[in-house]
């Protein structure tokens, strides 16, 4: 009996080891079948698993990392690009090249660097920076744009200006009369004091000047704020003659909103602005300049910088309205701010309105108001009674 034990033993001890025998194949460790692709596992250094090993499951073959194949690619979507600066090649300006001259804030300096990139091969048309970062037109105690631009009249001879400023003045204004916080009624006055004053500096040396209004911002209540500075920016610009180009709307997306992203010049979606969420990418800033191109080519055609603008009633019989003398584009701009303002009380024909001679007065006889019937529009209440039928 006992010998049959002894027997059984070393039977299943041979079974065994036959049966560990393949599992000592030098480098294989083990196998699985993952996405249709056989992933075996390899050591660095041949390992024989010993019985020991093999009853006790030392050394087991780690499972295969499950495969992260997306097989459902064909609904990823793409995302927008980001964009560098573009690699332009600068041709040297002639030397009687007209100046575009470019001041404001942070934003006057991107934009600065845009409009020489499109006009790196334009050699009569030279960009001159002159954008400080922190700037604008409340401190001015850090920095004064109307002392500054009449040292440049004098000292930095520009033929056209091109300005950008805004993002840093939702701060408190400091007037003859006090101190006043953003946007109340004491520091619109005095901000559109600064801001008329600078622009009627550079009306009466007449430069063009490019006004660039400011682009929605990503937290709202600043991006509101500057909209409202945005928009004195605008009514001074037309009460001065200046040309103001809106941009908002090119930065903001279907629902109107805020957008990081947005086309470019080319029709493909790339990033528009910086990481902070004010300033303008360099594509974003491209973007704008092509815009600012548009009123730019209005002054600067052919290498010459002009700003006389030719009567649009010259050589036809409007020619001699009685009307204020034309006076170009500011004239047009201050026309334009004063028609939104109408004193409703005044009637006139208008024939008067444009007539240098009076037109004849052409008087109703009294007897055809009394003549009209009571309740007709022309009986002015005072018409003679209606005759009532006859009854049988």
């Amino acid at each position: 009996m006992f010998e049959m034990r002894i027997a059984n033993c070393l039977r299943l001890f041979v079974v065994t080891l036959l049966l560990a025998m393949p599992l000592g194949l030098p480098g294989v460790v083990g196998a699985t079948l993952a996405d249709d692709r056989i992933v075996v596992a390899q050591n660095s250094e041949p390992k024989k698993r010993s019985l020991f090993d093999i009853l006790f499951g030392r050394n087991k073959p780690a499972t295969p990392p499950k495969s992260t194949k997306n097989t459902n690619s064909t609904k990823r979507k793409s995302s927008p690009s980001i964009t560098t600066v573009p690699t332009v090649k600068m041709i040297e300006k002639a030397p009687d090249a007209k100046t575009l001259l470019v001041v404001g804030d942070s934003l006057a300096i991107d934009l600065a660097k845009a409009l020489d990139r499109f006009y790196a091969s334009e050699t009569q048309l030279a960009i001159v920076s002159k954008g400080v970062g922190s700037s604008g037109f409340v401190r001015d105690d850090y920095f004064d744009w109307n002392a500054a631009i009449d040292d440049y009249l004098v000292n930095q001879p520009f033929d056209l200006l091109v300005v950008a400023i805004g993002i840093n003045d939702r701060q408190e204004i400091r007037a003859a009369d006090g101190r006043h916080q953003p946007l109340t009624p004491g520091w619109r006055l005095e901000y559109e004091r600064r801001l008329n004053l600078f622009l009627s500096k550079v009306a009466q040396a007449q430069k063009p000047v490019v006004w660039m209004g400011l682009p929605p911002m990503r937290k709202t209540s600043y991006s509101k704020a500057m909209s409202q500075i945005s928009s004195m920016h605008r009514l001074a610009a037309f009460a001065n003659g200046a040309e103001y180009v809106d941009i908002y709307e090119r930065f903001v997306d279907e629902d109107g909103n805020y957008s990081s992203y947005g086309p470019d010049l080319n029709g493909q979606n790339v990033l528009m602005r910086k990481s902070d969420g004010i300033h303008l990418s360099s594509a974003g800033s491209d973007k704008v300049a092509f815009f600012v191109d548009k009123v730019v080519s209005q002054y600067y055609r052919g290498g010459e910088i002009s700003v006389a603008v030719v009567d649009p009633l010259e050589g036809t019989d409007a020619f001699d309205m009685l009307r204020p003398p034309f006076q170009g584009i500011a004239q047009i701009r201050k026309l334009e701010l004063a028609g939104a303002i109408r004193e409703l009380g005044l009637k006139h024909k208008s024939r008067e309105l444009v007539l240098a001679t009076k037109p004849e007065t052409m008087a109703l006889p009294v007897e055809q108001l009394f003549g009209a019937p009571e309740g007709r529009a022309d009986a002015f209440g005072v018409g003679v009674a209606l005759e009532e039928p006859a009854t049988e």
